[in-house]
């Protein structure tokens, strides 16, 4: 066993992290730091949650995680697993956490309005616009978009995500440009900076860690053939 291994966004306030597969308990092919999925061992994804979530300074029963379902469900989060792809509180003591192995994870902060969010967006969810419906949530607590800063984790990179013309149909038809697209390959990253951008987010509060998932460090459903493990995105506010 070894501490976990994540990565942080240079301009976020708030507690925050994305993490790696280094660090923790399971055994291959989920070595080691796997925070999810079916497969592994569930007392290993347990104690690596736990191990996760006390490096940052949480407790696991402060972690406000989902039952992710590809929708553009936006929920008040609380402690526990609750059903829909996104999460946003302006309670401190919650740690949000998005699971994902291709999907990205996307964290959200306004930290004068002490507003936080996070998002999983794979392509169901770019498509609906989850960020955007984060930021709506959000600023129903309180948060304004000028405010508003975003880190996007690692995903599947364009180069690695061939989609097919129908897929690239769909997001044509509901009006993302053609710099989301490479051929029949899909820029999930690209697409969501558009929505955030359209959300009227200042492109300079966009951070993107501009890493893919099929590399080495990560865990990826599509590199893996579904044999694999679960990153975590997760951001919170300490309690005074």
């Amino acid at each position: 066993m070894s501490q976990p291994v994540f990565l942080t966004a240079p301009h976020f306030s708030f507690t925050h992290a994305f993490s790696t597969r280094h660090g923790g308990v399971s055994q291959e092919p989920f070595h080691s730091l796997n925070l999810g999925g079916t497969l592994d061992r569930q007392e290993y994804i347990d104690a690596n949650r736990k191990l996760f979530a006390a490096a940052l300074g949480f407790d696991i029963t402060q972690v406000a995680r989902l039952h992710q379902v590809h929708g553009t469900d936006v929920l008040q989060a609380k402690p526990g697993v609750q059903t829909g792809d996104a999460l946003v509180t302006n309670e401190k003591g919650i740690l949000l956490a998005i699971g994902a192995a291709d999907c990205y994870p996307l964290l959200f902060e306004d930290a004068q309005a002490g507003v936080i969010g996070a998002a999983h967006a794979g392509w169901k969810g770019t498509l609906g616009r989850i960020a955007m419906r984060t930021i709506e949530k959000m600023i129903s607590l309180g948060a304004e978009s000028s405010r508003i800063r975003i880190a996007i984790g690692p995903g599947i990179s364009c180069a690695n995500y061939e989609v097919g013309e129908e897929l690239i149909t769909k997001f044509r038809s509901e009006n993302f440009p053609e710099t989301c697209f490479s051929g029949i390959h899909l820029d999930l990253l690209e697409a969501n900076r558009t929505v955030l951008l359209e959300s009227g987010i200042a492109e300079n509060n966009i951070w993107m860690l501009n890493r893919c998932t099929t590399e080495d460090d990560f865990f990826s459903h599509r590199r893996d053939k579904g044999v694999t493990g679960r990153l975590w995105g997760v951001i919170g506010m300490k309690s005074a």
